[in-house]
């Protein structure tokens, strides 16, 4: 018989033998399996400022890792050998929760960070990882688009530290033609994330013709500080030409800088350049007193003066995970 995913949107019905959109999750005598569970495609020690999290741990490295498969088909997806390929066409080794919490342990990682693919569509393997590395005193992150049911999604986060989600774009029809998707969705688990009091930030990946144009960044910005706060950190990334899009052009330097000052004018305190050199987009300062609170070069962390959370001059509490 066929069976029912209640895992992300898409809501496979899946018949017996057959997998769903993400390919991972197939139909096994009238049970819903998961055909990566420990078996990752990708392991690497990363800086967390590349997941990008600049407000969890700076400085920080973290134990990264992914399976095949993602339930979305962005046209623009930089990790695209991966995240659209077949799991009996990938290589992947044998790694269950345990060796992958003994790994971060040996290579000092306070962290683990469930990334590169979408960890939604490994569902499992995150949860049972993620409940392992807490009891070893770790944390985890999850780097996500959120497509993503509520129920499942909140019971992970009583196991998750801190989310960066993906928010391509604050338009259904971006979704549905580039992402095969739709958005609100995506918008309701930036809102239950938030509401369940994990650390949150916001990736924005500009993609000239497409997302790029002042009205659209702003009225993304806005409903960033009106429905997740000001304090919510918000990066615009810097698209480069891969996968099916490799005809448009890179995003201009100009447009990355003019989104941070529109974000910043719309009243965002922290809003941050990604996947190029910026003068000041990456670094920290002090949403009060304007004081330079964290430098960064590329992934590196140059200067960092926070002071138990705060600004060192004037006190004020900065959102995020700092020690």
């Amino acid at each position: 018989m066929k069976v029912q995913c209640e895992l992300c949107p898409r809501g496979c019905r899946i018949a017996p033998g057959g997998r769903g959109e993400c390919r991972v999750r197939i139909n096994l005598d009238g049970k819903l399996r998961s055909v990566v569970y420990g078996h990752p495609c990708a392991v690497h020690v990363d800086p967390v400022e590349k997941k990008p999290f600049f407000h969890f741990l700076p400085g920080s490295r973290t134990l990264s890792l992914a399976t095949v498969g993602c339930n979305l088909r962005c046209l623009n997806c930089q990790n695209w050998e991966i995240s659209q390929a077949e799991p009996e066409n990938t290589a992947a080794a044998s790694c269950p929760p345990a060796t992958l919490v003994e790994l971060a342990r040996r290579h000092d990682c306070p962290a683990l960070a469930y990334t590169y693919t979408d960890p939604v569509v490994y569902y499992e393997y995150v949860r049972d990882t993620a409940r392992l590395a807490h009891e070893h005193g770790l944390r985890n992150q999850l780097v996500t688009a959120g497509y993503v049911c509520r129920e499942p999604w909140r019971q992970l986060m009583a196991h998750v530290d801190a989310v960066n989600i993906d928010l391509k774009a604050l338009s259904d029809t971006f979704y549905r033609e580039v992402c095969s998707a739709t958005l609100q969705p995506v918008l309701d688990t930036l809102v239950l994330t938030r509401e369940c009091g994990v650390h949150l930030e916001v990736v924005n990946l500009v993609i000239p013709t497409l997302n790029d144009q002042p009205d659209q960044l702003r009225a993304l910005a806005r409903w960033v500080k009106e429905n997740l706060g000001r304090d919510t950190p918000l990066h615009f990334s810097g698209f480069h030409p891969q996968y099916k899009m490799r005809h448009l052009p890179p995003t201009p330097e100009a447009r990355l800088e003019q989104a941070r000052e529109i974000a910043m004018e719309e009243g965002l305190d922290f809003v941050y350049v990604g996947n190029m050199r910026s003068g000041h987009g990456q670094n920290t300062y002090c949403p009060g007193c304007r004081r330079l609170l964290i430098a960064r070069a590329g992934f590196r962390v140059i200067e960092n003066h926070i002071q138990s959370g705060r600004c060192p001059d004037c006190k004020r509490e900065i959102r995020g995970v700092w020690e």
